[in-house]
Order: C-alpha cells, then sequence, then structure tokens
C-alpha cells in the first residue's frame, strides 16, 4: 500500500470516530477525532516533538510558561491577517467581572470596560466566565482577547463588532448564541456613546476593519453569521477556529455592488468545519481569498460559495462530503448569467483531498500568476492534517503546563 493511500486511511478513520464521538462543551470535534482515532501515531509524534507543523500553534504552544509570555502569541500570525498585533504593546488587562455589563456607562472590571480603551491592552480573564452581553460589544483598535487558561464564553445575547479600528486580536473564546440586539445607547469610546441600530446576530462582525486575527475560537448557533467581513474589511486571518450546527458560516463581502471589497484579502486556514454545518463556509464576494489547510465535513449545501468574481485559491484542504448525492459538491457560484460569466472567475483546487465523492468544480486561470494576490503563507500537505488540525477550536491550557 502506498503511503498516500495510508492517508487516505488514516483520514478517514478519524473521521468516522468523530462523527460517531458526542461533543463536549469546549471540545472541539476535531480534538476529538485525534484523541480517539490513530493516538498510536500521535503518542509516536509527540515523543519527537510537541510541534505539529501548524506554524501557529508551533510557535508558542511548547512553552510551558506561555502564561508569563502570552504576547508571544503577537509575532506567531501568519497569512493575510499577520501584522495583526492586537494589544503586544501595552498592559495586561484582567477581567473580574463576568456581569453587571453596563453598555452606556462600563464598570471597571468587565470586558466591555477593557475594549473600549483608547490604550493597547492585552485583556485576560481570572476565572472561568459566561459573559451575557445586553448589547454589541464594540472593540476600539490594538486589543487582544485572550481566554486561555479559562472558560471563556460570550454566550446568549450580543456579540462582538470590530468596526473601523485596526490591530485587533481574538483567542481561545467560545461565542455562541448569538441574537440581534439594538435601538440602544451603547458606548464604543472612554468618551464616546451613541444610538446603535439593530445587529444581525453575528459572532463576530467585521466591518471595515483591518489587521484582524482570529484564532482558536469555538463558534456556533448564531443568528446571523459566525464570522462576517464586510464593507472594506482587509488584511485578516481566520485560524484554527472550530464550527458547529450554524446555517451560514461565514460571509465575506458586503454586497455585489460594494466595490470596495474588491481590495478584501483573507486566509482561512487550519479551521475545523464539523457537524451541522450548511453554507458560506465562506461565501466570498470580490477580493481574494486562501482557503488553505482546512478541514470539511458533511456540509449540508455547498461549503465554498461566492459572486461578484471573487479569486478563492483552495489549497491542501480536506473536502468530506456527506452521503447525500445532492451535497458532494464543494463549491457554488451565485450568477445572473451562470456559466457565461463565472468561467472566467479565477477558482482553483490545488493538492486538496475529496473524500466520499466531494468535487470542486474548478473555473478560470490556473497559473499560479492568477493567484498571487490570493496567496498568503505555504500550503502543508492535505495528508497530515489530521496533526495540523487536531486542536482546533478553545485550547485546554493549564496554567504551567504547554498548552
Amino acid at each position: 500500500m502506498s503511503a498516500l493511500s495510508l492517508s487516505f486511511l488514516v483520514i478517514l478513520l478519524y473521521v468516522s470516530t468523530a462523527y460517531s464521538a458526542r461533543l463536549l462543551p469546549l471540545e472541539s470535534e476535531a480534538t476529538t477525532w485525534s484523541s480517539r482515532g490513530g493516538g498510536s501515531l500521535r503518542t509516536e509524534l509527540d515523543e519527537v516533538s510537541c510541534r505539529t507543523g501548524n506554524p501557529i500553534d508551533d510557535c508558542w504552544r511548547c512553552d510551558p510558561d506561555w502564561e508569563t509570555n502570552r504576547k508571544m502569541l503577537a509575532d506567531c500570525g501568519v497569512g493575510f491577517g499577520r501584522n495583526a498585533i492586537g494589544g503586544r504593546d501595552g498592559e495586561l488587562y484582567v477581567v473580574t467581572d463576568s456581569g453587571n455589563d453596563n453598555p452606556a456607562n462600563p464598570i471597571p472590571g468587565t470586558l466591555r470596560h477593557a475594549v473600549i480603551q483608547y490604550v493597547p491592552l492585552w485583556i485576560v480573564f481570572d476565572h472561568d466566565m459566561v459573559i451575557n452581553l445586553k448589547e454589541e460589544l464594540i472593540m476600539n483598535s490594538y486589543k487582544t482577547i485572550d481566554g486561555r487558561g479559562f472558560n471563556i464564553q460570550i454566550a446568549n445575547g450580543a456579540c462582538i463588532t470590530i468596526q473601523n479600528v485596526s490591530n485587533i486580536i481574538i483567542h481561545g473564546v467560545y461565542i455562541h448564541g448569538c441574537v440581534p440586539t439594538g435601538n440602544a445607547i451603547v458606548r464604543d469610546r472612554p468618551d464616546h456613546y451613541g444610538m446603535r441600530g439593530m445587529t444581525d446576530g453575528d459572532g463576530i462582525s467585521i466591518f471595515g476593519g483591518t489587521d484582524i486575527w482570529i484564532d482558536h475560537c469555538t463558534l456556533a448557533d448564531c443568528y446571523d453569521g459566525l464570522i462576517d467581513a464586510v464593507y472594506g474589511s482587509k488584511s485578516i486571518t481566520i485560524s484554527n477556529n472550530y464550527m458547529l450546527n450554524h446555517n451560514e458560516a461565514m460571509l465575506m463581502g458586503h454586497s455585489d455592488d460594494f466595490l470596495a471589497d474588491k481590495n478584501m484579502q483573507v486566509t482561512i486556514a487550519f479551521n475545523y468545519f464539523g457537524e451541522g454545518l450548511v453554507q458560506r463556509m465562506p461565501r466570498c464576494r470580490h477580493g481574494y481569498f486562501h482557503i488553505v489547510n482546512n478541514v470539511y465535513t458533511d456540509w449540508e449545501m455547498y461549503a465554498i460559495g461566492g459572486s461578484a468574481n471573487p479569486t478563492i485559491n483552495s489549497q491542501g484542504n480536506v473536502f468530506i462530503a456527506g452521503d447525500d448525492n445532492s451535497t458532494k459538491e464543494v463549491t457554488k457560484r451565485e450568477s445572473l448569467l451562470g456559466y457565461e460569466e463565472w468561467k472566467d472567475w479565477n477558482w482553483r483546487s490545488d493538492g486538496d483531498l475529496m473524500l466520499n465523492g466531494a468535487y470542486f468544480t474548478a473555473s478560470g486561470e490556473e497559473a499560479p500568476a492568477s493567484y498571487s494576490k490570493a496567496s498568503s503563507m505555504v500550503a502543508r500537505p492535505a495528508s497530515l492534517l489530521t496533526y495540523i488540525t487536531a486542536s482546533a477550536g478553545v485550547l485546554n491550557c493549564q496554567i504551567g503546563y504547554a498548552c
């Protein structure tokens, strides 16, 4: 048996194990997949090194003093959002109060009070928290929300808005149950507040944001999108996240007529798209999208879609279709003119593994030069994703141990 065939069998074994495993609240299906399937292979790898080939994780997770060296994470980014430094150059802000959310006059010690400050801040937590936001959490520039070390949830209320700001890192937060809120006074700066209209109910809404990095979060069950990026947002990396139980996962681009999104560049890397996802992983308009080294399992409509001529560079992903023959296709294009229009859109599949009948409909040019603006990092072989994406989602980091 060839090495490649063996890799296929290993991937299938791991995935079938994951399907049968029951999800724990903050344990990703990808983690279950790694720990229950092929355990001896995982042990052999650990004996050699804690590194997995995931360049983000390999940059910091082997350090047993990660808590002391938290800000090292800011130097580990990859892709189009790699320059996001968050609050690296500021002080630590410790969130001590999980309740008492006051949108108009945030109380010191709360997450809302931290994110609106003008100065850079690296925001951490002092105990497990489920934060129920009354209104959207409007972030100021140069902020990191770092949930490592505790079970941090933003749940069952308003969620995160990144609007016309830059240098944001969100890491290690479980975001779920987000609902529309608004028509209320919300403070977005220490010295400014105003009336906000109704939100869409996204988990994370990026609106005109630049240098944004969302890493190792778990997202599920929101009213609208899990992560949406619109209105000229750019320089974004969405990595190592676990997404599940949702219809329209990610929207990239405001509308077909909003031409400012032609400058959008987004890297989507090392994510695990798990059970109960229907579509939009992502759905793209205009812009350039590097979709690299992700695992997709059993989408209910399609995995990657788009309109308005986006450039989509799909590299080194694993696509595992469900058993329904009508959902085997990875791609979906929305075009009034149909094939005559989209045949020239540059969509390629390079080194992807297509399992259980999955197939990717390519179009446009195949030359690498056509994808230069949709290339942001080196793709690892898809056969290695059982290791590279095995810890997608919120990590169980314990102080004093490598994470």
